[in-house]
């Protein structure tokens, strides 16, 4: 395991310990903690604007998108726990 020295303020490092004793955890768990959580979560925006991207070529490319009214009424019924067809990508006036 690598050791990495980082460099902060006082203040947020009162605040650091004073957040990891709240949670239950030792200050060095609470920062890995941190880190993993602030890792994850730009993997995960990359994830998505990766296939906001790729989804976006597509509409480019045909022309072809979900009206919002479709796309709507599709995840209120999936919200309600009924089954739905995925709507068909058109043509927007088609």
């Amino acid at each position: 395991m690598a050791t990495t020295t980082i460099r902060i303020e006082d203040e947020l490092k009162s605040r650091v310990a004073m957040a990891a004793e709240i949670a239950g955890k030792t200050t060095h768990a609470f920062i890995l903690d941190a880190i993993s959580a602030t890792v994850e979560q730009v993997e995960l925006d990359a994830q998505f604007h990766a296939i906001a991207e790729r989804r976006w070529a597509n509409i480019v490319a045909t022309g072809k998108t979900v009206s919002w009214d479709a796309a709507k009424d599709h995840l209120a019924a999936r919200a309600r726990g009924e089954r739905s067809r995925r709507p068909a990508a058109r043509k927007p006036g088609g």
